[in-house]
């Protein structure tokens, strides 16, 4: 059935090119079919890119530009390239197609299998002390829903509608966290949530984290209304109070390098992909 729906919307992809572009201008534009694994949608998160131009995802286009946007992308995963405020116009399409296709989700499931794996390892003491820090955005839920009508980041960051969208309490989880987050639960590790969002959002965050699935967490800890601190200044300040009160901070996950640096970290840190925006 699958197969079908794919093929389908492939032929009808191909005539609508055909029809608009007429041949020559079609047949210079390749077409890249998603893999079998690719297709998987099975959890509801949306897929907006059926068919991918590679064109758009970091070739001649990102070329022409004289980096190409998988590049970028790589520069922005190993924190190379620091305190951008939006993607590169000519990137849209190619983080688009990234998020919204296989890729973000087979990287996210990579670094999810290494998480799980490490704490089906773990000698626990018993005592019930263990905690695993989660991020929200990004981490535990996605803002892709936002962030598809906004150019995957290429747009200014907008507090107004960005705020808007979170006090909706609408984002579904990402599948892949959650299911780190069912593993520790069932191991007996508790998590912790720890977010840059402010406190008048709280009531929003606590309803969307239940709609989507995440209950029996130890603390949600968001940054007080007034303080103005850099994101790796507050939250490894928060980790610090959770090492004084006892806790073994055993895991620490995010999409930012800001929810992963100072110290204490957490005895192993996980980094999921985020191209879409940064946060120092």
């Amino acid at each position: 059935m699958a197969s079908a729906k794919l093929l389908a919307a492939f032929l009808a992809a191909l005539a609508a090119l055909l029809a608009a572009g007429g041949g020559a201008g079609a047949r210079e534009l390749r077409l890249e079919m998603p893999s079998a694994a690719e297709m998987i949608v099975d959890d509801g998160m949306p897929l907006i890119h059926m068919l991918r131009p590679l064109l758009g995802s970091g070739g001649r286009l990102g070329l022409r530009a004289r980096v190409p946007c998988d590049s970028w992308r790589f520069a922005v995963e190993t924190n190379s390239l620091r305190d951008w405020r939006t993607i590169p116009a000519r990137c849209e399409r190619y983080v688009g197609n990234y998020m919204m296709g296989g890729h973000y989700r087979s990287d996210s499931r990579a670094v999810i299998d290494e998480a799980i794996a490490y704490a089906e390892g773990l000698q626990l003491a018993g005592e019930g002390k263990e905690v695993w820090v989660f991020d929200i955005d990004e981490t535990t839920l996605s803002n892709l829903p936002y962030y598809a009508k906004h150019g995957f980041g290429v747009e200014p960051y907008n507090r107004t509608l960005f705020t808007a969208y979170v006090m909706d309490a609408s984002a579904p989880a990402l599948p892949e966290t959650k299911r780190l987050y069912d593993r520790l639960l069932a191991l007996g590790i508790k998590p912790v949530i720890l977010t840059g969002r402010r406190e008048d959002k709280r009531e929003a965050t606590a309803k969307n984290l239940a709609a989507a699935g995440y209950a029996g967490y130890e603390k949600l800890l968001l940054k007080p209304q007034d303080v103005r601190v850099h994101a790796v200044e507050f939250k490894s300040g928060e980790r610090k109070k959770l090492e004084d009160a006892g806790y073994v901070i055993v895991g620490n996950i995010g999409d930012q390098w800001s929810d992963l640096l100072g110290a204490p970290e957490g005895a192993r840190t996980f980094k999921l992909p985020d191209p879409m925006y940064y946060i120092g």
